[in-house]
């Protein structure tokens, strides 16, 4: 007969900075390769990073794409990329 462990398994949990920082990274590996993906997760990549990067340039040549890509008017796309107003 088999027995119950005493103590459940020991499974590494990420934290949400971890979470997040995977999905910035996939959102970069997306944007990288543009014409490998169909332009609506091109547009989810370039809000990921926008809302998530730290880079000034990095988030300006996201939005430049969103422009490019998203066919909402400019502060549609700005509102949508920055909930209230970018205050964190």
């Amino acid at each position: 007969m088999n027995q119950l462990l005493s103590h459940p398994p020991v499974i590494p949990l990420s934290d949400a900075r971890d979470w997040m920082h995977d999905r910035l990274t996939e959102a970069r590996a997306v944007l990288a390769d543009t014409t490998q993906h169909p332009d609506s997760l091109v547009i989810l990549a370039a809000r990921v990073v926008v809302g998530q990067t730290d880079d000034a340039r990095e988030c300006g040549d996201a939005l430049d794409l969103l422009r490019l890509l998203d066919r909402r008017p400019l502060h549609a796309i700005a509102a949508a990329s920055f909930p209230n107003g970018g205050a964190a």
